[in-house]
Order: C-alpha cells, then sequence, then structure tokens
C-alpha cells in the first residue's frame, strides 16, 4: 500500500485527520525528542495503517501492516509528560488520541493521550504539525482491538 502524502495540521480538523491516522501508533520514549532552541517536538511512530489493513481484508487476505512515521510541531514553548518519564526510553505507548485546546488564541497545547492513562502535553504558541510516513513498512503481528465498555 502506498504511503500517506503528508498531513498537515493547523487547526482542529486538520489535527483530527491526523489523529484518526495514528490511532493505536506505537511509540517508544526513546523515538521522542524536544528540541527547545528550536521550538520543536517531535516523534518517529510505528502506524498501524488501517485503510491498508481493511483493504487486505477485503481481499481475503488476513495482512495487517505498521509502518514508520514522522510527527513532528513546531512553535513547542513546553513539555510535560503525565504516567512516564523521558528516561524511560525502553518504555512503548500506545497512541489513542490527539487533541488540542486553545487557552490563548492561536497559543494551548496539545496532547497525545496514550493507554494506561498516560499522556504528554506540548504547550504551542499555535497549532502547527505535520506528519509524514518515511516509507519503512512491515506486517503487523496482528491488528488492535479496541473492547468497548459495556458491550455485548
Amino acid at each position: 500500500m502506498p504511503d500517506l502524502p503528508p498531513l498537515l495540521a493547523l487547526d482542529n480538523d486538520d489535527l483530527s485527520v491526523i489523529a484518526v491516522n495514528l490511532q493505536d501508533a506505537l511509540i517508544r520514549v526513546a523515538d521522542m525528542a524536544y528540541l527547545p532552541r528550536v521550538q520543536r517536538f517531535a516523534l518517529v511512530a510505528a502506524r498501524f495503517d488501517w485503510i491498508a489493513s481493511a483493504a487486505a481484508r477485503k481481499a481475503g487476505h488476513p495482512c495487517c501492516e505498521r509502518c514508520h512515521t514522522g510527527l513532528n510541531f513546531n512553535r513547542v514553548s513546553k513539555v510535560s509528560c503525565l504516567g512516564f518519564h523521558q528516561k524511560d526510553r525502553h518504555l512503548v505507548l500506545n497512541l489513542l488520541d490527539i487533541r488540542f485546546k486553545q487557552t490563548d488564541s492561536p497559543a494551548g497545547y496539545v496532547e497525545l493521550v496514550f493507554s494506561a492513562g498516560r499522556a504528554l502535553r506540548l504547550y504551542v504558541e499555535c497549532l502547527e504539525a505535520e506528519l509524514r510516513d518515511l516509507g519503512i513498512r512491515w506486517k503487523a503481528k496482528s491488528a488492535p482491538d479496541h473492547q468497548i465498555e459495556g458491550a455485548v
């Protein structure tokens, strides 16, 4: 399956497209970096390719794919972690959602919400993000499975 075209986010609608494409991405803490001098936060994730996996299932193949994807946020003034520490370099986080909350227009914060109650908050002058696949793909061992609370 071809890579996603680069995606840019300058508002909440754009960010929701990036968030949907990164749902269930796996991110090692060691693959995240805050660069205060250039006010950038960057990470590399193992993105689960929901589109490629759905196409494979539709064609009768039980194939699932992941690919390396880069995500960066510009104009970041501060980063804080909840439920983990940046020294936990081998810890792998499962990304559930990305949200932007405007506090003093256009400034606000971006939250990367992970499973197990973990989160990362980026304080930004304005929302400016880019997502780009890095071309390395592999077969995933399984597809993420979310149990819906209260479902029968």
